[in-house]
């Protein structure tokens, strides 16, 4: 018996700096949400401009590529914050968000393809209301080589292909929304990321 003890003991710390070993080899970035932010705009004959106040995103890695990359955001829709309690109220109800079943709203990125020395294309797949579709994020990256830097990007979808079929009323609104983001991202630790040229 003390000799299998003995067998996990030398095996669980072996396998943890295995794990500490490996996770070194690649670079481990922290997206900070106070220094971000993750906007959306509708054309409308009143403009509907807002922000989501909480949500949380991870960018990892597997390997030094930056093609290698995969970006996760997760946003509570309920934190939406337009300036107005009533577009508010609009956007968290059924016809739109639909906070109340569907508090979350995502985006997984599945393939990232450079299009240029600091321009990404993401794509993924975005969840909100329920509803799952293949989006692509356009991003620039601002800070290569450093450890430090910023995504700014943009995406647009059309509303209705999401349900949101509604109106908001005395508001005439179109159907293409815009999300941009802006992240500050800094590498915590493992080697810099490789760029194409």
């Amino acid at each position: 018996m003390r000799r299998i003890l003995y067998f996990l003991l030398v095996s669980a710390v072996f396998l943890s700096v295995a794990q500490a070993q490996n996770s070194s080899d690649v670079p481990i970035y922290q997206i900070t949400p106070v220094k971000s932010t993750i906007k959306f705009g509708v054309k409308a004959s009143v403009p509907i401009e807002g922000t989501f106040d909480k949500w949380e995103a991870t960018l990892t890695f597997t390997s030094t590529a930056a093609e290698s990359g995969v970006l996760d955001i997760k946003i509570y829709a309920a934190s939406v914050h337009t300036g107005s309690g009533m577009k508010d109220g609009k956007l968290k109800s059924k016809d739109f968000f639909n906070v109340d079943k569907d508090p979350y709203i995502t985006f997984h990125s599945t393939k990232v393809t450079q299009t240029g020395p600091n321009m990404f294309d993401l794509a993924g797949t975005f969840t909100i209301r329920g509803v799952s579709k293949d989006e692509t994020l356009h991003l620039t990256v601002e800070g290569k080589g450093t450890g430090h830097g910023t995504i700014n990007g943009t995406m647009a979808f059309d509303r209705k292909d999401y349900g949101m079929n509604s109106g908001i009323p005395f508001i005439k609104i179109a159907d293409r929304v815009e999300v941009t983001v802006d992240l500050k991202v800094d590498r915590t630790s493992g080697p810099p990321l490789v760029f194409k040229q």
